[in-house]
């Protein structure tokens, strides 16, 4: 199952073109060291749906820190939160965000979408690491 499965996810998979999110980039520096809450989420926005992880990493790095700095802004950086951390492979994070948002907001279509893939991911990594450790097990009772 990837993102592209499911609907309310899928806005997700579709990057910026490089126009786009340079004109999000130059706004950000443009603020420098008095960037607005809103200009450094547009920026995490357009990040976060690229498809190099440097600027995913950035894109998280950023809304993590509105999240911190902005406790009326929480909200709407959990579901992005949530999809960096799962477009980086970081399944685990990537839950915690999610729930966060599905506590809050236990309709949302998106978070649902994604909870479907976060789990699905958790579950095959799960699988592949029991059956490694099994067999890492039989090799060490065959040795």
């Amino acid at each position: 199952m990837s993102l592209e499965d499911l609907p309310y996810a899928a806005d997700a998979e579709a990057p910026l073109s490089s126009e786009e999110l340079n004109v999000l980039r130059r706004q950000y520096e443009r603020e420098e060291g008095d960037v607005t809450t809103q200009t450094k989420f547009n920026y995490a926005w357009g990040l976060i749906k690229s498809r190099k992880k440097n600027e995913q990493q950035l894109g998280v790095r950023l809304l993590a820190e509105i999240f911190r700095e902005s406790p009326e802004r929480r909200r709407e950086c959990l579901y992005y939160l949530a999809l960096g951390h799962f477009k980086l492979g970081e399944y685990t994070h990537a839950r915690y965000y999610n729930s966060e948002l599905l506590q809050r907001e236990p309709n949302n279509l998106q978070a649902k979408s994604l909870k479907n893939l976060i789990e699905d991911k958790l579950n095959k990594e799960g699988l592949v690491g029991a059956m490694i450790m099994s067999g890492v097990v039989g090799a060490i009772a065959i040795g």
